[in-house]
């Protein structure tokens, strides 16, 4: 049969990516207490295009996430970039990858027990040349107001806000030492509020909760360079980018910060 996709273009203009998206797909993902967990993605990969092309072939993609559904992970993000640019022939390829990853959390006082989810994404481009994948991690977050505790007479406003981290490891991630897991940046995130945000609270719960964000107010420039402190000492990240940001309970607006940072001579 012709080969519409494969015939000559002659407007001479390349094209950036070209590809699928929001595709769902059942993946497999890594968990770092229970080996793997199934979940939903939604997926975007594409590959650049070169001038002389008329289009792609979107079926190729397809093959390919086929073909990896039993594991999306950082581990075999490489291989699964590399085969679309092998296939058709292309310069670049890129790969989105987002999903909501389920962790248990045991409440602070009672101990119940109930999933959290956190979304979460695997970002991959390569060039022939170098490689770079990303991990993001949203997590939700209580901050309570350092300058409302200071000049109120009693309480202190608060509010639920959300930390996401983007990192990227010095060496490429194939060796399990050399991983970061979302279980980390999860706890280095809840660590940087005031307080963590649970699924499952009883009332002596929402007592402990209550109090121990009046006891740990942050601003959202606090949480940041509360993640941006933990990161840096951590001598597997090579770059990250963590932004906090505040649904303000007093204002119509919302409060956010943001950092970005690469090691020196980092990879």
């Amino acid at each position: 049969m012709i080969d519409m996709q494969g015939q000559r273009d002659d407007r001479e203009v390349d094209i950036d990516q070209a590809g699928v998206s929001d595709l769902r797909y059942p993946i497999v993902v890594l968990d770092r207490n229970r080996e793997k967990q199934q979940t939903v993605a939604t997926i975007a990969m594409s590959v650049g295009l070169p001038h002389e092309f008329k289009g792609t072939h979107m079926s190729r993609f397809i093959e390919v996430i086929e073909e990896h559904r039993g594991e999306v992970t950082m581990r075999t993000l490489p291989v699964i970039l590399h085969e679309p640019r092998t296939r058709l022939d292309a310069k670049t390829a890129r790969i989105e990858v987002t999903f909501p990853y389920f962790l248990e959390r045991a409440a602070p006082v009672s101990g119940v027990k109930a999933l959290m989810d956190y979304h979460c994404s695997f970002v991959g481009e390569s060039n022939g040349e170098r490689d770079e994948f990303v991990l993001g991690v949203h997590v939700p977050v209580t901050s309570l107001c350092p300058c409302s505790k200071a000049i109120s007479d009693y309480g202190a406003h608060n509010q639920r806000g959300t930390i996401v981290t983007e990192v990227r490891t010095v060496k490429a991630p194939t060796n399990p030492g050399d991983w970061i897991w979302i279980e980390e940046l999860v706890d280095i995130a809840e660590s940087s509020g005031s307080c963590p945000v649970y699924p499952l609270l009883k009332r002596p719960d929402e007592r402990y909760v209550t109090m121990r964000a009046y006891d740990n107010p942050v601003f959202v420039e606090d949480m940041v360079r509360n993640v941006a402190v933990a990161l840096r000492r951590d001598a597997r990240v090579g770059w990250f980018r963590v932004q906090a940001t505040n649904v303000e309970s007093i204002h119509n607006h919302n409060a956010f910060a943001r950092i970005e940072w690469a090691r020196p001579n980092g990879v």
